[in-house]
This record gives C-alpha cells, sequence and structure tokens, in this order.
C-alpha cells in the first residue's frame, strides 16, 4: 500500500511512500477463525514486533489446545503443540535445553486460566525467560462457547444459560494481576484489540515484553482482550462495543508491573529491579 504526497518523494521519483508492509513471518493463508475475531490481529501485531527485533529465526513458540492452536498455520516459526494448558511447562522445557532461543507461548483463556492455572503460576513464580500471549474472549470459542473462568458476571453462555452467577460458580479470574504480584514476573500488562489506539497500546506492550526476554529479564505475559462474536451472540461490530464497555469494565487496561530488566544470571531473579508501573496506567 502506498500513499501518493504532492510533496517531496521520501521513496523514488513517483513520489510515493511506502505506510504499510505485510510482515514475511505472517503466513498467507485463508483464516480458520470465525468472522470477526481478535485472534487474527493479535497475529498480526506478534508478526510486526517479531520482524522489528529480528526474533523469527530465533524463536520456538508453543501453542496449546483451543482456537490458540491455530496461531502455528499463521506465524512462519517453529512451533511446538503443547497437550492442554501446558506450554508454559514445555516452555520451560524448551527454555532449558535452548538457552539461546527466544521462547513465546500463545494461549487463550480457557487454557491459561482454566486448566493450565498450575503451569502459567508456577513458570511465572520462577521467573522462567518465556513471553507470554494470553488472548482472552472469556468464553470457550472452541468447544461450543462455554463458561470459561474469565466469563463475566452475568454473561450468558452454553453451560451459564441463565449467565455467570457468583454464589454459584465464583468471580471472573483476573489472572494478569494474580501473577504481576510475583517477584519473578517481569513484566505484565493488559491491552484489547477493541480500536486501533487500543491496538496501537497492545503492540507496545507485546514489544516491551519481548525485549524483556531479550535483555535477559524474567518472565513476561501480556493478555490481549479480545472478542468472540459467535460465542458471545454478537455481531462483530456488537463485540467491540462490548469489548469497550463491560469488558474494560472487569479487566482494566494498563500495565499491572514493569521491572525493568531483571538479572540474565538465572530463571528466578528476584525482586524488582526498576520502577514498577501504576496499576491501570496505560502502556506509554
Amino acid at each position: 500500500m502506498t500513499l501518493h504526497s504532492p510533496g517531496p518523494a521520501s521513496s523514488g521519483a513517483s513520489g510515493a511512500r511506502l505506510i504499510y508492509h505485510k510482515p514475511d513471518v505472517l503466513l498467507d493463508r485463508s483464516t480458520h477463525y470465525c468472522p470477526g475475531c481478535g485472534h487474527g490481529v493479535v497475529h498480526r501485531l506478534l508478526a510486526e514486533v517479531m520482524t522489528e527485533l529480528g526474533l523469527p529465526p530465533h524463536t520456538i513458540a508453543v501453542a496449546p489446545v483451543g482456537c490458540a492452536v491455530f496461531a502455528y498455520d499463521y506465524l512462519n516459526v517453529d512451533f511446538v503443540e503443547a497437550p492442554h494448558g501446558r506450554a508454559p511447562a514445555v516452555a520451560t522445557g524448551i527454555r532449558r535445553v535452548r538457552p539461546e532461543a527466544f521462547v513465546l507461548t500463545y494461549q487463550g483463556d480457557g487454557d491459561l486460566a482454566a486448566i493450565g492455572t498450575a503451569e502459567i503460576v508456577h513458570a511465572a513464580a520462577r521467573g522462567e525467560r518465556i513471553t507470554a500471549i494470553f488472548v482472552n474472549n472469556g468464553i470457550y470459542g472452541m468447544t461450543g462457547g462455554q463458561m470459561a473462568p474469565t466469563t463475566l458476571l452475568g454473561q450468558r453462555t452454553t453451560s451459564s444459560p441463565n449467565g455467570r452467577d457468583a454464589a454459584l460458580m465464583g468471580f471472573p479470574i483476573r489472572i494478569t494481576e494474580m501473577l504481576a504480584q510475583l517477584p519473578g514476573v517481569t513484566y505484565a500488562a493488559r491491552g484489547s484489540v477493541a480500536d486501533v489506539p487500543a491496538i496501537g497500546k497492545l503492540k507496545a506492550m507485546i514489544k516491551r515484553a519481548c525485549q524483556v526476554q531479550i535483555d535477559g529479564g524474567g518472565f513476561a505475559i501480556v493478555e490481549a482482550l479480545s472478542n468472540c462474536p459467535v460465542g458471545w451472540g454478537m455481531t462483530p461490530q456488537q463485540s467491540l462495543e462490548h469489548l469497550k464497555g463491560p469488558v474494560v469494565e472487569t479487566y482494566p487496561l494498563g500495565v499491572m508491573v514493569d521491572r525493568g530488566t531483571a538479572s540474565a544470571a538465572g530463571p528466578a531473579s528476584g525482586g524488582s529491579t526498576g520502577p514498577s508501573s501504576t496499576p491501570g496506567q496505560p502502556e506509554p
């Protein structure tokens, strides 16, 4: 895509300058995802960030069961498929045998915040040099739209047809805030795919989380609030408005913690090594 400017030529005699380029790491394939799904946006941001940081040749990514598993069809990096919820455990093994690699996990909320709760908590507690991308759409999108640990109160799903009731089903889990309390976590943030400004901030968060690992820091996680129009029973536009309203009210956007560059001496780096941001404040 080019923009033709009446001003001085910035790229060649035609006066056209490049404003868009599809990253080579983003494969040109038809999507598996439902119309309006936010996973593709997150894929695009990952592709941009990895390309800008020169990571694709060094990356070993882990995708588990769920909608997140399709990531290896669209990102041209080495992927390992993990059993449901076990991506952090598999990534830990990769980190131990391939210390020079860039290790990434790509997980949904039904995976990371439910069956994989133990794995993500203990990988974070150990301060493993892993960058976790956590796509939270508040529902089990692949298996029929059941309630997830992150489903909003009152939300109707196939397993909560009358709406989520806290007395019966508990409250939504703010997993990123929980992890941010652990000393082994160098960076934890939450962004959204709801609109263009939010997507720009989400990209900055992903880039920061990747840079933490490059710099030898500990565990880093970025939660990406995403929509699931089919699972939510909404049109894509309705789902984006819902994302900007009730979803963000339950899951505030911003950086929960940024402890700076941790020591590269070992996986568990201990306490804070830099200024910590205020929870709920947006990524600069």
